[in-house]
C-alpha cells in the first residue's frame, strides 16, 4: 500500500525509508546525546521550510540552532531568511510550559496551513518532572505526570492521523552498567528509551541513533511497510551523508 511520505531532507535518509517520513503517524528518533538527533530534525525543518512550507518546531533542549538551519539551507540570505519565516519555534523549559506549547501547536493546526510537527526532544521536560515526583515519593504526582505525556502523544497522534500532518519527535535513552563489559559491549549494549512503553504505543516509526567512537549509525527498528535496516552516515556541512550499505 502507497503511502503518504515527506522528504526527509536528505538523499540517503529518503532511500531508507523509501520516500521519507510518512505523513499520517508519529515517527521517533531515539538515541543518545551527540548522535544526530537534532541534525536529523533541522535537516527536514529545513527541506519543508524552503518549499514555502509551516513548520512546528517544539525545542525542549536548546537543539535548535539558526547558524545550523542557515548552514544546511545553503542559500542566499534572503531565501534563508524567508524559509525561517516559515518556522514557528517554541521553547519550552518546563514540563508546564510544554504543556501551554501543545495548546499553542493545537490553535496553530486549526489554521490549516501546518505541513510538519518537530518535537525535540518529547521527553527531557517530562523526565525531570517524574524524577523530582519520584524523589517526594509523590505517587499521585508520578501517575499525573505520566497521564499528561500520554495526553501529549495522543493529541500528535491524533493530529497526524486526522490533519495527515507528518510528526517527527525525538527521545533520550538510558542504559544500566555492566560490570565486565568492555568497551566494544558497552557501546553495542541496548538501550531504552525514556518513557518507553508510551513512545513505543504511540509511534509507528522507530529510529534508533547511534554513537560510537565517533563512528555514527541510523537503525531502523519498526516500521508499517519496511524491514529493520541500518546503515553508517557523518554529519556534513549540508545535513548527513551515507558512510555504509543499506
Amino acid at each position: 500500500m502507497d503511502r503518504a511520505r515527506i522528504s526527509a531532507g536528505s538523499y540517503d535518509l529518503n532511500k531508507f525509508l523509501f520516500g521519507g517520513y510518512e505523513t499520517d503517524i508519529i515517527t521517533t528518533l531515539y538515541g543518545p546525546g551527540g548522535s544526530g538527533k537534532s541534525n536529523f530534525c533541522i535537516i527536514v525543518a529545513v527541506s519543508q521550510a524552503k518549499k514555502g512550507n509551516k513548520v512546528i518546531f517544539i525545542d525542549t533542549e536548546g537543539g535548535f540552532s539558526t547558524e545550523r538551519f542557515k548552514q544546511i539551507h545553503g542559500g542566499t540570505r534572503e531565501e534563508i531568511e524567508a524559509s525561517l519565516q516559515n518556522v514557528l519555534l517554541l521553547k519550552p523549559t518546563s514540563f508546564e510550559e510544554q504543556e501551554k506549547a501543545f495548546e499553542d501547536l493545537l490553535k496553530h493546526v486549526r489554521k490549516g496551513d501546518v505541513t510538519l510537527i518537530i518535537v525535540d526532544s518529547i521527553a527531557m521536560l517530562y523526565r525531570l518532572e517524574l524524577g523530582a515526583a519520584i524523589t517526594a515519593n509523590d505517587t499521585k504526582k508520578i501517575g499525573e505526570v505520566n497521564r499528561k505525556l500520554a495526553n501529549q502523544l495522543r493529541s500528535l497522534n491524533e493530529i497526524a492521523r486526522k490533519q495527515n500532518i507528518p510528526v517527527v519527535v525525538t527521545n533520550q535513552v538510558y542504559a544500566s552498567f555492566v560490570r565486565g563489559d568492555d568497551e566494544a559491549q558497552r557501546l553495542e549494549r541496548e538501550v531504552s528509551m525514556v518513557g518507553g512503553d508510551l513512545l513505543k504505543y504511540w509511534s509507528k516509526c522507530l529510529i534508533e541513533l547511534k554513537n560510537f567512537g565517533g563512528k555514527r549509525k541510523v537503525v531502523l527498528k519498526k516500521h508499517r511497510s519496511l524491514p529493520d535496516k541500518e546503515f553508517y552516515f557523518e554529519i556534513v556541512n549540508s545535513g548527513i551523508r551515507k558512510k555504509g550499505f543499506f
